[in-house]
């Protein structure tokens, strides 16, 4: 082997030990000083990175969040999507009751004290008849967060994934995290204990006329047993018992969840 080929390959070596690793898309954000102590405890039961990897979301995307509540995955999203993408907050429906119109409120506070962080931010009114989550076909990703029971119960959850349907363009991606209730339970569990059977959110979906990809098990929590005195809010962060047997729940640590990936056919 020649000298200079000898040094052509030291130095493509040396290149390739020297170029910086590229940063996965939300590695920043979910880093950021804008997240709480106690929003980053939370990461490895959410696994945010991983989720969003496998629902294919990139800082390009026009992403809609469902139901955001306080803004966990908006601290992760708004500011990873800021200036290439759009985040938008489909929130609660303000008209729908004072408090509905005040978590709204505390949550368009939060963006507009620090729009340096949270970017270009949009937020809409989402609930039962409230539906215009985003112009039709505009949207590259509706993703939400343990929020299906809550539309189950309140009896509006086939109308929600009509509107997912409507605001994504085709081929656009439908992400889903929910707690997860097994299979041989009652079906009447999922109307109190938050806890959703997977093939009922399949069904949900695919009704709707979107089609299944895929599910992933980074939110999967085998010592989750779903048979609690409140339901799945008994475990942590809500502790619906208080203090009564916490630290047995602590132990147990945030749900067992489903994620599931569909899109809407081209």
């Amino acid at each position: 082997m020649s000298a200079n080929r000898v040094f052509a390959m030291l130095s493509l070596a040396g290149a390739a030990i020297a170029a910086p690793a590229v940063a996965a898309p939300f590695d920043a954000a979910i880093a950021g000083a804008h997240r709480t102590a106690e929003a980053k405890a939370r990461d490895v039961y959410r696994h945010p990175a991983e989720t969003l990897g496998f629902f294919g979301i990139v800082p390009t995307m026009t992403v809609v969040e469902i139901s955001p509540a306080g803004g966990w995955y908006t601290d992760v999203l708004a500011p990873a999507l800021a200036g290439k993408g759009q985040y938008i907050a489909a929130h609660n429906n303000p008209a729908a009751s004072a408090g509905a119109a005040a978590g709204v409120q505390r949550f368009k506070d939060k963006l507009a004290a620090a729009p340096a962080v949270y970017g270009n931010a949009k937020v809409t009114a989402f609930g039962k008849d409230s539906y215009d989550i985003a112009p039709a076909g505009s949207a590259d990703a509706v993703l939400t967060f343990r929020n299906v029971h809550n539309w189950q119960m309140a009896g509006f959850a086939p109308d929600a994934f009509k509107a997912f349907y409507k605001a994504l363009k085709p081929g656009g991606v439908l992400g889903i995290v929910e707690h997860r209730l097994p299979e041989d339970k009652s079906d009447d569990l999922m109307k109190t204990s938050g806890y959703m059977k997977t093939s009922y959110v399949r069904k949900l979906a695919e009704d709707a006329g979107f089609k299944y990809v895929g599910a992933s098990e980074v939110n999967a929590n085998a010592k989750d047993t779903k048979d609690y005195p409140k339901g799945v809010w008994t475990l942590p962060p809500n502790y619906a018992e208080g203090d009564t047997d916490k630290a047995k729940y602590a132990a147990i640590g945030e749900s067992d969840r489903m994620t599931l990936k569909f899109v809407k056919p081209r």
